[in-house]
């Protein structure tokens, strides 16, 4: 008599793994523009704190900060934003007395991030696909 082994055959494994295989194929590409949008998403709404709290700064202290630190140190911004990267994005502030702006590059370009961002006093968030955000860029719709 003839007794069947319990288990699977080496066919059936290599049909399940090549189905995994393809969901996998089918998964991952959305999953990846899905955490850059997300990174997007967080840059503009990171820009969009340092608009409202630029002013405030300006307000209390009579011009604008020069850096990020040190909105950080007054308490306007969390020590990850005052560090000058989050979510996949450097920050990079430039302020004076009368003006400040700053720009938000994916530190992966492709990866982190697709779009760079620009932003200064008037408020106005800013885009490039790719670096090299401006005021001259196209506004955020």
């Amino acid at each position: 008599m003839n007794k069947r082994r319990e288990g699977f055959t080496l066919i059936e494994l290599m049909i399940v793994v090549a189905i995994i295989a393809i969901i996998a194929a089918i998964a991952i590409p959305s999953l990846l523009a899905a955490r850059i949008s997300g990174n997007e998403a967080s840059a503009v709404s990171s820009l969009r704190t340092l608009a409202t709290v630029g002013e405030q700064y300006r307000t209390r202290f009579g011009s604008y900060a020069s850096t990020l630190a040190d909105m950080q140190t007054a308490g306007y911004v969390d020590n990850v934003l005052g560090g000058g990267a989050k979510s996949g994005y450097n920050f990079t502030f430039t302020g004076g007395a009368t003006t400040w702006s700053c720009v938000a590059a994916a530190i992966t370009q492709g990866g982190t991030g697709e779009r760079s961002f620009f932003i200064d006093e008037s408020g106005v968030i800013r885009f490039e696909t790719g670096v090299g955000a401006a005021a001259t860029s196209s506004p955020v719709d």
